[in-house]
């Protein structure tokens, strides 16, 4: 089976660029994709400094969902939003006041990972931090997910007026254009230490080291969470009528394109199971739908592990047998923790999910629908990011709503709760009355 490989290098254009990330693309660029992939061969997308973090969104969410193994090499600089104090990843027009609208949020990589068969996703990384993004790492682990092997480094940021080379990065490109690809683990290892003697001159901090299970700021790694909430980007809304803001602007390299076909030719590693409360790591996560001090299972109930059978479903393409399991466990959920948990809320986002999956963008966008307002009901604020990411998910799914009678439908329904939450994106209200009022003229 082929493998996938995503080459992406962003850094901000102007006085607020830290490192030289496009510098490395072509040392990367000849090395032969199957060296870059570890498979007999390879297709290959490169990004270099893209300007809309949908635009990366775009090609990382269809390297995520090709069949076979995908390796990505990622070059760039890490910034806080000002709001959330989040980490992103810089992109050309990304300035310290616009990090939340122009960048790439670093939790987005993550998100689209997570249904990847655990063994099958490898991510190098070479990044500088700014002053504020360094102070935040030095005691929270970077990670992709927890089916992800994460290597690379972490630099702090450079002397004043000076643009840092990824020499991490570099070292990797420079060992695979041998023809020879180690182990993840040693090829990581080997450009540690080459680039290291390169940056001998380098004065300051010590470089965090990424590498599954590498010790971080003295301490162990925390174990990832059993269950991650789906933080969902701004929905795509040009997507109605138009591609993508910047999707253009996107330099793919000459090499056969990565296939953007939807699942079930890829198959999805197991979902995550919700703990009985929302995580706080490190703390250990709470086994999966369970009643504390009971361990036997009632006649009926579902099966104690049903994520293996929900992949097993998707996989082979029977999507409603998924959609049924998913709903079962959502009623057990139900039965066992209330209304507005965590549990039920992780099985209507599964739902939602899986609905997406099976190419139906009706019911996905009723299911992020019923998931936002139950939400708020059970009252999380309108700003909230799982919120937000609720309405932004109904809100790109409305836009693939064929039926005009079911758009017209969904369509009022949005704009009802997009008057409670605006979400991240300017005029995405507006947006719907648009799209709206071209439905009512075409009824």
């Amino acid at each position: 089976m082929p493998g996938t490989v995503l080459l992406l290098a962003a850094s901000p254009v102007g006085k607020g660029c830290l490192v030289d990330a496009a510098s490395v693309l072509p040392v990367l660029a000849a090395v032969a994709p199957p060296v870059l992939s570890g498979t007999d061969t390879a297709n290959v997308v490169e990004l270099a400094d893209p300007l809309e973090p949908q635009a990366v969104l775009t090609r990382l969410r269809a390297a995520a969902t090709a069949p076979g193994p995908l390796t990505m090499f990622l070059t760039g600089q890490l910034q806080l939003d000002r709001r959330q104090r989040l980490p992103h990843l810089a992109l050309a027009r990304t300035t310290p006041a616009t990090v939340r609208y122009t960048a790439f949020p670093w939790r987005w990589i993550a998100d689209e990972l997570r249904l990847r068969p655990p063994g099958s996703t490898t991510v190098f990384v070479d990044l500088h931090a700014d002053a504020d993004a360094w102070e935040f790492l030095a005691g929270r682990p970077l990670t992709a997910g927890r089916s992800t092997e994460l290597y690379g480094r972490v630099a702090p940021p450079p002397s004043r007026r000076t643009v840092a080379q990824p020499a991490y990065m570099r070292a990797v490109a420079t060992l695979l254009r041998s023809g020879h690809r180690p182990h993840p683990a040693e090829l990581h290892q080997q450009a540690l230490t080459r680039a290291s003697g390169e940056e001998s001159a380098r004065r300051g901090a010590a470089d965090l080291v990424l590498a599954p299970g590498q010790s971080w700021a003295g301490q162990p790694w925390p174990p990832a969470p059993e269950f991650t909430t789906v933080t969902a980007p701004p929905a795509e809304f040009a997507t109605v009528t138009a591609p993508p803001p910047g999707f253009a602007s996107v330099t793919a390299s000459p090499r056969p394109p990565v296939p953007s076909q939807a699942p079930p030719a890829a198959a999805p590693a197991p979902l995550p199971v919700p703990p009985a409360t929302p995580p706080t790591p490190p703390t250990p996560p709470v086994p999966p739908v369970s009643v504390p001090g009971r361990t036997e299972r009632r006649a009926g109930a579902p099966s104690p592990d049903p994520h293996g059978e929900i992949t097993a479903a998707v996989r082979d393409g029977r999507h409603e047998d998924a959609l049924a399991l998913v709903a079962r466990w959502e009623r057990e959920a139900l039965r066992t923790h209330g209304r507005g948990s965590e549990q039920v809320l992780h099985w209507m986002e599964v739902r939602a999910d899986l609905a997406m999956l099976a190419g139906d963008a009706e019911r996905s966008c009723r299911g992020w629908l019923a998931l936002a307002v139950t939400r708020l009901d059970a009252g999380q604020a309108p700003g909230a990011p799982e919120v937000e990411s609720a309405v932004d998910r109904a809100h790109h799914q409305w836009g693939r709503v064929a039926d005009p009678a079911r758009a017209r439908e969904l369509g009022s329904e949005l704009a009802r709760l997009r008057q409670r939450v605006p979400g991240r994106r300017e005029g995405a209200l507006d947006h719907v009355r648009r799209q709206l009022s071209q439905l009512q003229t075409q009824a």
